[in-house]
């Protein structure tokens, strides 16, 4: 139930994790995402449920279990229980953890099934396509790409079976009018754009329901070969998970909550919580949640992290190298409003020491450590100002106003940037104040109390709004100086740590600094002969050499008319109607240019998304298959006709020349 009546609701909820095997770091960062917003919203005094949970059943469980040797029940309840020890030690303070074969959902499933169908919603027919297993997708033969799944690059597979559907195009228009009604319900803007030129506005297909070519699912009640296929399972679990009635005896829970504040969602499955869960809602006539917000993908090197791949990172391994709050930092802090982040081990070394261990860990133990060798660890405002203070403070506070303006707009990471930037002042501040100086001056001792207490105060401050985010730490902090967490509704004054108040007299090192070489070498004996392996194939593919037709010697002038810049891809969709075509937009400096390029075959639009490229940025603009075009990226091509894109050999910022 909700816990405060007197408090205005907040119900935030994350997509619902597929059991089918561990999270990896990049779903990880779903759920401590969703618990950031979900801790600063209780702070700004809202009654926060916050629901997330598994999504269990499909026949790409059902295969796994069978494999392993046990029931597809069996199979759920361990994969459940790790996701839910993950999102444990990641220290989420979810309210609800729901599963999709929690029997209260399956009977609601079933309910709202039955209810669609009579009022004639949902139709039964028959299915023809290929079928990816991993995706639990069908396609046509035009949507794969060299002949395989466009989302995850697997084999498909023929299949036809009879099926139920939802009739989407009775509601279409509805939810244009709705999206363009409510500009702010699909966050980032470029997803919602995405969801009307690619989906919406060229007309939406009729939508499969249900299945019979396997078992482990939610039966039909009144058609029991059939089972409820994915979507209308997992996407109801946010109104079941709150007490929703099909019947219309929905609790008082699902009163207060409904709708939803906000769903959290990664962009690979905004389509069916913008279009297919918007318009389940409308056929059910419950108001639609009011934002979705699809956010984007944690990186590992060059792409987004696969076990297929070999390249994934999970929460327990990086918590047992740097700790759960360094790890909560780090995937918040590096991963941009609407593009992809990368985490590497390099990375997180870098972070580790330079944010946590320096700016932050060095300041609270400099101050403390100074207040104690001074003042016995007595923190007492002297009175002494100085102009250099005044800036302090200004600094601070303007901080914490840029900390609520971005976690109003859900920009966690530009937040976070904020309350570093007060421990990154204060740090500057004893610089200038220079208390070891002071202190041999008896003189100057009210002085000295004074900028120590400034110092105390402004930490105080950053580990308050810290609480959102890395709340272990906020509470080391707070406890050292001796004081409560700051209520949001006091961080408009600068002066509020007690005077006279005492300090811990032996400050713990909250982040030790970390050897780059040391964690490498574990990270390789880690992964053991892999990491090998790898360095081998690169050796092999340096070793091969390829001969082609030369063209004709050009001038040096010729030559120095193109113009080739780094570039950055911060989205990338299929052109329709096209096999070959991807369109690109590219940021080159403070541009953005729309590149189209034949490399469907080669690339999924989720893989070039991060890409630093390499462009010719002053080819003359044309129109390709109907979508102009304001470049060329560049690709190196071998004897197969395999297409590799050209990338920088080290780090460059976006707009770099190539010369």
């Amino acid at each position: 139930m909700c816990k405060d009546s007197n408090k205005k609701p907040y119900y935030i909820t994350t997509a619902i994790a597929y059991a089918s095997g561990k999270p990896h770091i990049g779903n990880t960062y779903e759920a401590v995402l969703a618990d950031a917003i979900a801790r600063y919203k209780r702070a700004e005094g809202y009654d926060v449920f916050f629901q997330t949970g598994t999504d269990e059943h499909g026949q790409k469980i059902e295969e796994k279990a069978e494999a392993a040797g046990i029931s597809p029940k069996e199979f759920v309840d361990r994969a459940a229980g790790e996701i839910k020890s993950i999102w444990d030690l990641m220290n989420t303070s979810y309210d609800k953890f729901i599963r999709t074969t929690d029997k209260d959902h399956e009977e609601q499933v079933q309910k709202i099934f039955k209810k669609l169908y009579d009022q004639g919603d949902i139709y039964k027919g028959h299915y023809e396509g290929l079928y990816c297993t991993p995706c639990e997708s069908f396609f046509t033969e035009s949507q794969l790409v060299d002949g395989k799944c466009p989302d995850c690059g697997r084999e498909v597979k023929p299949a036809k079976e009879e099926a139920y559907f939802f009739r989407m195009s009775k509601y279409a228009d509805r939810l244009i009018k709705h999206i363009n009604e409510n500009p702010d319900f699909i966050q980032p803007v470029s997803r919602k754009n995405e969801m009307m030129n690619n989906f919406l506005l060229p007309g939406l297909q009729d939508l499969c329901v249900s299945r019979t070519t396997f078992k482990w699912g939610i039966p039909v009640s009144f058609d029991p070969k059939h089972v409820t296929y994915v979507w209308l399972d997992a996407l109801t679990n946010y109104i079941t998970g709150i007490g929703y009635d099909c019947d219309g005896k929905s609790s008082d829970q699902f009163a207060k909550l409904w709708p939803a504040d906000l769903h959290l969602i990664g962009k690979d499955i905004i389509r069916f919580h913008t279009i297919y869960w918007p318009i389940f809602l409308m056929a059910l006539d419950i108001p639609l949640p009011k934002q979705v917000f699809g956010h984007p993908w944690l990186l590992q090197g060059d792409g987004k992290m696969s076990k297929s791949k070999g390249n994934v990172l999970y929460a327990d391994t990086l918590v047992d190298f740097f700790g759960v709050d360094a790890v909560r930092y780090f995937v918040l802090h590096e991963m941009p409003f609407d593009n992809d982040g990368v985490i590497s081990w390099e990375l997180m070394v870098e972070r580790m020491n330079s944010d946590l261990a320096n700016i932050l860990g060095n300041l609270v133990n400099r101050t403390i450590s100074m207040s104690n060798k001074y003042f016995g660890g007595i923190v007492s405002d002297g009175k002494a100002v100085d102009a250099v203070d005044e800036d302090l403070k200004a600094v601070v506070l303007e901080e914490v106003k840029k900390v609520q303006e971005k976690m109003e707009k859900l920009r966690v990471a530009d937040a976070m940037t904020a309350i570093f930037n007060i421990f990154r002042r204060s740090n500057k501040y004893i610089d200038e104040t220079a208390p070891w100086t002071l202190a041999k001056d008896e003189a100057s001792k009210s002085r000295l109390e004074t900028v120590l207490y400034n110092l105390t105060e402004a930490i105080a401050i950053g580990a308050s709004l810290l609480d959102s985010f890395m709340p272990n730490t906020s509470k080391k902090i707070l406890n050292q100086l001796n004081t409560e967490k700051r209520d949001l509704s006091q961080m408009n004054e600068f002066g509020l740590y007690p005077s006279g108040n005492k300090v811990t007299d032996k400050p713990e090192i909250l982040f030790a600094r970390m050897d780059i070489k040391e964690v490498m070498e574990k990270v390789e004996a880690m992964y053991g002969p892999k990491e090998a392996e790898s360095k081998e194939a690169a050796k092999e593919d340096a070793s091969a050499v390829i001969d082609i037709e030369a063209k004709a010697e050009i001038e040096y002038d010729d030559f120095a008319k193109l113009q080739f810049q780094v570039g950055e891809i911060i989205a990338c969709e299929a052109v329709p109607k096209s096999k070959k075509l991807l369109c690109s937009q590219v940021r080159i400096g403070s541009q953005v240019k729309q590149i189209v390029s034949g490399i469907k075959a080669h690339y999924s639009p989720e893989e070039m998304v991060g890409k630093k490229v390499m462009v010719v940025v002053n080819l003359k603009p044309a129109k390709l298959a109907g979508v102009m075009s304001e470049g060329m990226l560049l690709c190196a091509e071998d004897a197969e006709g395999n297409l590799s894109l050209m990338v920088p050999e080290k780090t460059m910022p976006a707009g770099a020349e190539i010369c």
